[in-house]
C-alpha cells in the first residue's frame, strides 16, 4: 500500500522542478542546522560533582537538568513549591527513572521572596558536610516580558528586578561555603542571560555624574522604551556583574573575611578598589546567552495576547527552522561546565607548543555565545571626580581589595557602580520583605490554662 502511494506521488510530481525542489530542502537543513548554533565538543564526567540549579522546572531547566543528571552530577533544583507537592515529585521521580541517577534532589527555595532566599541560603551554610561545584542561575534566562502587554509594565519591571537580586543574594550567601571549600576544587558560577544584552549597551554610558541615576539601577519607576531594551538592560546588568564578581574573587586575600548569611543588609563582600592583585581564585565567575528558544523566549514574547498566540502558531513552522529548540539552547552551558579552567591545565611551558595553542580553556568573567568567547563592544568608565573623591575615604566595616584594571565589560568602574546598585536595590527589596515574626509556640501549661 505504501509502495503504491509512492508511486502515485511521483507520477505526478513536477520532474522540471527536481532541482528547484531539491535546492529548498537543503537550503531548509542548512538554515536549521545554523540556526540552532554550535555543539560542544567537549564532555565531561559529573559523577559525585555537586550542582546547585535555579529555574530547573522550565523547559530549559528540565532539558539541562536531563543533561546533568545523565552524566552523573548530583544536582539540586530549587523550586518554589514544596517538595513534597505532586508537581516536584513527579518531576524529579521521571527524572531519576529516565537518566538512571537517583541523586537529582529538589528543595524549596521562592526566588520572589527574600526571607526564602536567607532561609536556604541559611540551611545550606549550616550542613558542614555539604560541597557545591557549580552553580547554574537560569531563572534569569526565562523572558518575562510580552509584546503588546504594556498595562503591566510594573509588574513586568519588578518581575525583571526581583529575578536579577536573587541572583544576587543567592549568590552572596553562598560565597561562605564556596571560599571555605578546598583551594583544588574547580568552583563555577554561571549566570544565564537571554540574547537582548546588545540593546542596552548604548544605555550604560556614562553620563558624566556620580549622582545622577544610572540606566542601569533598579527601583528607578521609568517606563522602559520598550520590552527588548528592558530585557536588555538586565541581561547586560547581570553579565556586568559576573565580570565584577570574578574582579573581587581574583583580588580576595586568604585572610579575607566572609560574608554573614544572617546580616541582610550588610555589604556582602569588601569593596574593590582599582590597584594591583596577584591572587587568583578557583572559583569561576561567567555569564552564559543560550541564544533565541522557541519555548523559553520567543512563546512567551508573543503570549501576551490572543493575536500574539495566533501569530505564534502561525509563525510555529519558521519558528522550528528559524529558532533553537531547548536541546540546542543548553549546548553552550554545557560547553562553560566541560572547558578546563586556567587553573586546573599545566602551564604553557610545560606543554608541547603545538598542544599549548591548540588547548582551549575557560575564560574567568567571559561571557559565552555558542560555546565561544562573545566580545562585547563597551568603553571603559572613568571614575568621576565626586567618585575618586569617597574613595579616597575608607568605608568602616568594608576590606578594601586591590585588583588589575582589565578594561573589560566597561572596566572596573561600571563593574563596581553596577554592584553598588545591586546592594542599593537589594536593600530596599529586603526592607519591603522583611522576616515574618515567629509565631508563639503553644505548650501544654498554655492549653491547659486555655482549657480551664
Amino acid at each position: 500500500m505504501v509502495l503504491k502511494i509512492a508511486a502515485a506521488a511521483a507520477a505526478y510530481f513536477p520532474t522540471d522542478y527536481t532541482l528547484h525542489v531539491v535546492t529548498a530542502i537543503v537550503v531548509v537543513i542548512l538554515a536549521r542546522v545554523i540556526s540552532q548554533g554550535r555543539r560542544t565538543s567537549r564532555d565531561r564526567d559529573l559523577h559525585a560533582r555537586v550542582i546547585l540549579l535555579t529555574g530547573g522546572f522550565t523547559p530549559f531547566g528540565l532539558t539541562l537538568l536531563e543533561a546533568l543528571a545523565q552524566r552523573g552530577a548530583h544536582v539540586i533544583a530549587l523550586t518554589p513549591y514544596p517538595v513534597e507537592s505532586e508537581v516536584v515529585t513527579t518531576y524529579i521521580d521521571l527524572l531519576r527513572s529516565a537518566t538512571s541517577n537517583e541523586q537529582i534532589f529538589a528543595e524549596t527555595c521562592d526566588l520572589d521572596s527574600p526571607p526564602s532566599i536567607h532561609a536556604f541560603g541559611a540551611r545550606f551554610a549550616k550542613n558542614q558536610e555539604q560541597r557545591i561545584d557549580a552553580v547554574i542561575f537560569a531563572h534569569e534566562y526565562r523572558h518575562v516580558g510580552a509584546l503588546g502587554k504594556r498595562r503591566n509594565w510594573e509588574q513586568d519591571e519588578m518581575r525583571r528586578e526581583t529575578a536579577s537580586l536573587a541572583t544576587f543574594l543567592l549568590t552572596t550567601l553562598l560565597l561562605p561555603v564556596l571560599l571555605t571549600a578546598p583551594a583544588e576544587r574547580d568552583i563555577r558560577i554561571i549566570n544565564i542571560v537571554n540574547r537582548f544584552y546588545p540593546a542596552a549597551i548604548p544605555s550604560f554610558a556614562s553620563n558624566g555624574s556620580s549622582e545622577a541615576p544610572h540606566s542601569f539601577a533598579f527601583n528607578q519607576g521609568v517606563k522602559p522604551k520598550s520590552t527588548f531594551l528592558a530585557e536588555g538592560i538586565r541581561s547586560l546588568r547581570t553579565v556586568i556583574l559576573a565580570r565584577h564578581l570574578q574582579r573581587i574573587l581574583d583580588a580576595l586575600p586568604n585572610s579575607a573575611p566572609l560574608p554573614k548569611p544572617s546580616e541582610q543588609n550588610a555589604a556582602p563582600v569588601p569593596v574593590v578598589r582599582p590597584g594591583t592583585g596577584s591572587q587568583r581564585s578557583n572559583i569561576v565567575a561567567l555569564s552564559v546567552s543560550p541564544g533565541l528558544s522557541r519555548a523559553e523566549t520567543i512563546a512567551p514574547l508573543l503570549g501576551g495576547n490572543v493575536l500574539g498566540m495566533l501569530f505564534y502558531a502561525i509563525m510555529y513552522p519558521f519558528l522550528l527552522v528559524f529558532a533553537k529548540s531547548a536541546a540546542a539552547s543548553i549546548e553552550t552551558v554545557l560547553h562553560s561546565l566541560f572547558l578546563p579552567t586556567p587553573f586546573k591545565v599545566m602551564s604553557a611551558e610545560e606543554l608541547p607548543r603545538h598542544q599549548s595553542q591548540e588547548r582551549e580553556v575557560l575564560k574567568p568573567g567571559a561571557l559565552y555565545a555558542e560555546c565561544s568567547v562573545a566580545k562585547v563592544p563597551m568603553r571603559v568608565e572613568v571614575e568621576t571626580a565626586t567618585e575618586a573623591a569617597s574613595m579616597e575615604k575608607p568605608v568602616e566595616g568594608k576590606e578594601e581589595l586591590k585588583m588589575v584594571e582589565d578594561g573589560e565589560l566597561g572596566g572596573e568602574v561600571l563593574g563596581r557602580r553596577v554592584w553598588e546598585a545591586y546592594e542599593m536595590g537589594l536593600k530596599t527589596w529586603n526592607a519591603a520583605h522583611p522576616d515574618p515574626e515567629p509565631q508563639p509556640v503553644e505548650t501544654d501549661v498554655d492549653q491547659s490554662r486555655t482549657t480551664t
